[in-house]
């Protein structure tokens, strides 16, 4: 069970991925039609420096990477938890689950960005990462010493 409880969070990384090459084939282009220019640009910019300078629909996708950056923290560290600690079938469903609701808010925020509806993701996405975490807890506060796995 530790390749299934651990291919969630491969998907993830992946995705992470995914959205960084997504931002950037967005960012560059718009930065290139507004005039700006990367070579002559002051030294310590930041990817926040372009609010307000790019199109929100741009950025959205910048803002998103960043999210990815966040809280899937984590996520890997409890999915490494549980995998070592023998992960059962709703270990396994509840990282997928986890892992579905990311990706569609990845692509809800990226193209829709309605926020009500992206924050009810992100609700369930966290509700399904909070299981997961209690259940790393138990996982490793019960085991018992005197069995080896």
């Amino acid at each position: 069970m530790q390749a299934q409880m651990l291919a969630p969070a491969a998907v993830l990384v992946v995705w992470s991925l995914i959205m960084l090459l997504w931002t950037a084939g967005t960012r560059f282009p718009a930065m290139a039609k507004s005039g700006m220019d990367l070579k002559n640009a002051a030294p310590g910019g930041r990817g926040q420096d372009l609010e307000g300078v790019l199109p929100d629909k741009v950025n959205w996708k910048s803002h998103n990477y960043a999210h990815l950056m966040e809280q899937p923290t984590i996520f890997y560290p409890t999915v490494i938890i549980l995998a070592i600690m023998g992960a059962g079938a709703t270990d396994v469903l509840l990282a997928w689950i986890y892992v579905g609701l990311r990706i569609i808010h990845s692509l809800w925020q990226a193209l829709v960005n309605i926020v009500g509806i992206r924050f009810l993701i992100f609700v369930l996405s966290t509700i399904a990462l909070l299981i997961l975490a209690v259940r790393a807890v138990m996982a490793t506060l019960f085991a018992d010493p005197g069995v080896i796995a």
